[in-house]
């Protein structure tokens, strides 16, 4: 939005969390058998809030390789701490309460996820208000930047018709409300960052699932 992107283009430019997630699964499947799932969570989240604290630097002119790493750590992050949460959620469980485990672990998660995407366009909502009525104070009619801006924006409109000025006025709110928008975003993953290293203690709360007994008993 911010940059004009197509949907191609947005789906090139961020298909790098995919591909990671899809590479990492593998990895995570195997480092499941050797380490404790508890660390693969904290690691996890640990890389997620790398992540997401490289992204809260966002500025109007990220393009592709700047969103490049932010998504790279995401999206191996994810991935470990997504195939060991199922072990942890229903590996302590008995046999007979798995099904009904399983259900309510699924609808939990959707109902977690639904719930913080709400949370997370709120506070979008809240910050993109916050940071236009900053920069509204900011770019007043005294102000010699915004007045020189203006009259610039002005000069340059006025061959392709008769109401430059309010052309001109209208891509400077344009151009307030981007930087608004992409401050409000900068905001969002900054609180992501701090959810996520929050979630990095619990990870060290959940019980380990005992190992499957060897097979075979003597008399």
């Amino acid at each position: 939005m911010v940059r004009g992107y197509s949907s191609l283009m947005i789906g090139k430019t961020m298909f790098v969390t995919g591909l990671c997630m899809f590479l990492t699964a593998p990895l995570a499947g195997r480092l499941m058998t050797r380490v404790d799932p508890r660390l693969m969570i904290a690691t996890g989240f640990i890389m997620f809030a790398v992540g997401t604290f490289q992204a809260s630097y966002v500025t109007v002119d990220w393009d592709f390789w700047e969103l490049l790493w932010p998504q790279v750590f995401r999206g191996v992050g994810l991935m470990l701490s997504m195939v060991p949460i199922n072990n942890l959620a229903l590996g302590t469980m008995p046999p007979q309460k798995i099904k009904n485990a399983s259900g309510l672990f699924n609808l939990m998660r959707n109902l977690g996820g639904a719930v913080g995407l709400a949370l997370i366009n709120t506070l979008l909502d809240k910050r993109m208000d916050l940071h236009l009525e900053m920069l509204r104070e900011s770019v007043t009619w005294g102000r010699q930047v915004a007045t020189d801006t203006l009259a610039s924006m002005t000069a340059a409109l006025a061959a392709r018709g008769s109401d430059a000025e309010l052309a001109a006025t209208r891509q400077l709110a344009l151009i307030v409300r981007k930087q608004a928008e992409v401050m409000a975003i900068s905001d969002v993953f900054l609180a992501l960052t701090a959810v996520f290293l929050g979630c990095v203690g619990l990870a060290a709360l959940m019980r380990r699932p005992a190992p499957a007994g060897g097979g075979g008993g003597g008399h």
